[in-house]
């Protein structure tokens, strides 16, 4: 039986942390670059891509589930049955009694400060790996979690860290009452804390993975980025970098009724205000965050060409919904500055609507 606290068990988990967060995706990037089929939301070379990108869509969940077997395996099965109901609820306790250290935590940070990290650490004694080998076990157990959920699941991959760190959570939450009930181990708090942190660190090294995946040109546009951030820090809008988009923008069209059929019985904006004026009707679409200013008047005869551009994270189904409401879609095209495929449909008055991929 495996047992949690010896070199060995470390080290299996140890291996199928690095099979999962580094050699496959590897060799699952390497495959789809050699078959011409496009990881990220640019077009795919070979035309069999969806049926590609379908088909490695099974054997990621037949992945994530033999990663599931074997979390399994090491909570669970690997273990023998206790008599007892354990619980332990003490946080960090087992951890922190691994140091000794002879100068005490006050002490510690002292020496630190006085002569040096190199210094404080040569006052330290370890004097339990057991407790050591538990903790690194349970966060690397964790960190495949955090990894796979947004690699395989793309629900996952929208506010990844918020998502997958509460699933990590919940997900030792149960383990541990199973646990419990079972008596196939104990109630452990300190398991809550590291199996999320294994969890958050998963997720940020799929973040790390999925950015240079998607962006061939990661280190250039890394390094034009923190120019840019050095250069303009100072400006007024530079703070609010993360917090401001764009809300609302504002067409013009001809008709009013072909504006309701249009955009409310057909696309299903929801017209939150209509403002009645002298020369012109205003209408205020609203689509989740987003809202949609038209100004209909008679006087626009002669309209120039205009342009909505929407972004989607599901542009393939979109376009099935499109093409089931008979709205004619072009195929897709590259997009000139991102590179991301985009497709677009023709609405009232000159108005283009370009939907591209998140």
């Amino acid at each position: 039986m495996l047992n949690p606290s010896k070199l060995s068990t470390n080290i299996m988990v140890t291996i199928m942390m690095i099979l999962m967060v580094i050699v496959f995706p590897a060799v699952d990037a390497w495959i789809c670059k050699r078959l011409g089929v496009s990881l990220s939301d640019r077009l795919s070379s070979n035309p069999s891509a969806d049926r590609l990108l379908h088909l490695r869509k099974y054997l990621l969940i037949f992945i994530f589930i033999l990663y599931l077997l074997g979390v399994g395996y090491v909570t669970f099965f690997s273990r023998n049955a206790s008599q007892d109901y354990l619980l332990h609820t003490t946080f960090m306790e087992g951890f922190i009694s691994s140091f000794d250290i002879d100068l005490g935590i006050l002490g510690f940070f002292r020496m630190i400060f006085k002569n040096g990290l190199p210094e404080a650490v040569s006052h330290v004694r370890i004097t339990g790996f057991e407790n050591i080998y538990q903790v690194y076990l349970n966060i690397c157990m964790f960190i495949p979690l955090g990894f796979l959920l947004p690699y395989v699941f793309d629900w996952y991959r929208k506010n990844s860290r918020r998502k997958v760190v509460l699933t990590s959570f919940l997900a030792s939450l149960a383990i541990e009452n199973i646990q419990l009930v079972s008596k196939m181990g104990y109630y452990d708090v300190d398991d809550l804390f590291t199996n999320t942190l294994g969890g958050w660190i998963g997720v940020l090294l799929f973040r790390a993975f999925a950015y240079m995946v998607t962006n061939p040109n990661w280190r250039q546009d890394l390094k034009e980025f923190n120019r840019w951030q050095s250069h303009y820090k100072d400006r007024a809008l530079v703070p609010f970098f993360r917090k401001i988009h764009v809300s609302r923008t504002t067409l013009f069209a001809s008709d009013s009724e072909t504006v309701r059929n249009f955009f409310g019985d057909r696309l299903g904006f929801y017209l939150r205000k209509t403002v009645e004026g002298e020369k012109e009707i205003g209408y205020l679409y609203e689509f989740g965050k987003t809202q949609l200013e038209i100004r209909c008047s008679r006087n626009y005869k002669k309209l120039p060409q205009q342009n909505l551009t929407i972004a989607c994270n599901n542009s393939e189904y979109l376009k099935q919904r499109l093409e089931k409401h008979q709205i004619p879609v072009s195929v897709y095209q590259e997009d000139p500055y991102t590179g991301l495929r985009t497709f677009c449909f023709e609405g009232p008055d000159q108005i283009k609507v370009t939907i591209i991929e998140e």
